[in-house]
């Protein structure tokens, strides 16, 4: 469904993307993991088109949007939760959830994902009518990647999700990314979390400093003794 080829970043003369290449099938959940810093934020904002790389290509379903708009990647079906959550604070949920669906002009078609994503967060249905703001960290990021879901997306890039969220909550979060992908989402996920992030994806690859160090299913890199002393206090 994705393909990233040989990609450069640069932010000024900072080398911030040094030609990675990386793929994603339909109906995976793919992983980047890495330190701080080590380029993984840079790569699904590239994606997302917020990033304008330096050379490389993105490749949607075989098509190049190596230069289309954040926008139009929007209207194509890429869909990026950013770090953070970023809600619209002075807003309710249903405003926020609303936002998510702004491109969109097939009502009835919306109202049903609006209902699929209550049915996903429950909580977000019971507090539609409460600024987003008010909200805790958990829920925060449920209504953000609820958000992200109302656009309907073909793949959806996650970044750190569990980022600053009780370990209950992180296991809540991390069930809420395996549901949506087992009703048809493709995922391509940053997180620090390294253990839980391996534990349900399909791939996985390593990054640092800006380059793809080590690549394999999920299992393989949690039995990786590189992994391990690096990622997993192992």
């Amino acid at each position: 469904m994705l393909e990233i080829k040989n990609l450069n970043v640069h932010f000024g003369v900072i080398h911030a993307l040094k030609g990675i290449s990386i793929t994603v099938n339909e109906g995976e959940i793919v992983t980047l993991i890495g330190a701080n810093g080590a380029g993984k934020t840079t790569t699904l904002r590239t994606i997302s088109g917020l990033k304008k790389p330096t050379s490389g290509e993105i490749l949607l379903e075989g098509e190049d949007i190596t230069d289309v708009s954040a926008q139009n990647r929007v209207r194509l079906g890429i869909s990026h939760v950013p770090e953070g959550r970023r809600v619209f604070p002075g807003m309710t949920v249903l405003e926020n959830l609303e936002m998510g669906a702004y491109l969109r002009k097939d009502k009835a078609e919306t109202a049903k994902d609006l209902e699929m994503v209550y049915e996903l967060f429950p909580v977000l249905s019971d507090r539609q009518k409460q600024l987003a703001g008010t909200l805790s960290g958990g829920e925060q990021q449920m209504l953000a990647i609820g958000r992200a879901l109302m656009s309907r997306p073909r793949i959806l890039l996650l970044d750190e999700p569990s980022m600053g969220l009780a370990p209950l909550l992180v296991q809540e979060i991390f069930n809420i990314i395996k549901n949506v992908n087992e009703v048809g989402t493709t995922v391509l996920l940053v997180e620090q979390n390294a253990m839980m992030a391996l534990q349900i994806a399909h791939r996985a690859y390593v990054m640092e400093t800006g380059s793809i160090v080590l690549s394999g299913s999920g299992a393989e890199l949690l039995r990786s003794e590189q992994v391990k002393k690096a990622y997993l206090g192992g």
